[in-house]
């Protein structure tokens, strides 16, 4: 037995076609991932089966994955400490940028058993007043939440449309390349989710360098799903006007009312995110070699930033 919500039809069928999910055998992974953890003398994780099945989800039932998966996650606490420091909602700012609209998880995913779908509004928060790692710190709090209760995220993956629309110079001068370099690795290495799609659109002249430049930091698996598209025409290929909000000519939700859903949903997480703070790795007492900055992302650990020509 385990103490698992179970999936939808359609979530069970791809589950076991596409990630090699067993109902058989999934009381013994789940104890063969918790076992190791209970015995990593630097780590301190969650061991909640709603948790575990995420990575062993996203890692398609390699339990050497998962293992190493899950390390990781907890790992990047302690070198990206941008991203999860201070992630209380005492933090004034995490509701404030939430509010900004710039970060949408939409209510109906792209079809029965379909991924979940994104939008991503960069040009909607204030970037004198915030910056880009506090958004996506809020954007790492939205994705633990759906750890916990998105099964198609986590099953089925996601597809996000990155809106570039009101974007200034203000927003362009905080998407450094090391921070990029970061979130490619954190993306690929460290988090369970399945990225389907990254669908770039209302896109400013310039921004395709930018793009490229990301692009090559990425693996060849994530750069196949990176669209650039010049219209609404060229997007509505890949996701259909209807699963779209309303603001989009759409009918998947109105923009204000997925904000107001996340901003309780966020402040009824408010004794998960303050019990989050005991878990991470003791870098002083892993077995081997310590990880950090340098071995994790093969950059400098000052991160200076790199010259862009």
């Amino acid at each position: 037995m385990t103490d698992l919500r179970p999936l939808t039809p359609s979530l069970s069928a791809i589950a076991e076609k596409e990630l090699n999910e067993s109902k058989e055998r999934m009381p013994e992974d789940l104890a063969a991932l918790r076992d190791w953890i209970l015995k990593q003398p630097h780590l301190k994780s969650r061991t909640d089966d709603q948790f575990l099945v995420a990575f062993l989800r996203g890692c398609k039932y390699s339990i050497e994955k998962a293992k190493t998966k899950l390390d990781s996650f907890y790992t990047m606490r302690g070198i990206i400490p941008e991203l999860y420091d201070n992630r209380s909602l005492d933090n004034p700012k995490i509701l404030e940028i939430l509010r900004t609209g710039c970060l949408l998880r939409l209510p109906e995913p792209l079809g029965e058993g379909g991924p979940r779908i994104n939008v991503s509004r960069y040009g909607k928060y204030d970037p004198s007043r915030y910056n880009i790692a506090e958004v996506i710190k809020v954007g790492t709090m939205i994705g633990e939440i759906q750890m916990k209760e998105d099964d198609n995220c986590i099953v089925s993956g996601f597809v996000e449309i990155i809106d570039l629309s009101n974007i200034s110079s203000g927003h362009f001068f905080q998407f450094d390349p090391v921070l990029v370099k970061k979130l490619a690795v954190l993306g690929d290495k460290a988090l369970p989710y399945r990225p389907k799609g990254f669908h770039f659109v209302n896109c400013p002249r310039g921004t395709e360098k930018i793009l490229s430049i990301s692009k090559s930091l990425m693996s060849e698996k994530i750069k196949q799903r990176f669209h650039i598209h010049s219209n609404y025409e060229s997007l509505l290929e890949h996701i259909p006007k209807q699963y779209l909000p309303e603001e989009y000519g759409g009918s998947n939700g109105v923009i204000q009312d997925v904000i107001d859903h996340w901003e309780k949903k966020l402040i009824s997480y408010t004794d998960y995110f303050k019990d989050e703070k005991q878990y991470g790795t003791n870098e002083k007492l892993r077995p081997g070699k310590a990880v950090n900055a340098q071995s994790m992302f093969g950059i400098e650990g000052s991160f200076r930033k790199l010259e862009v020509d």
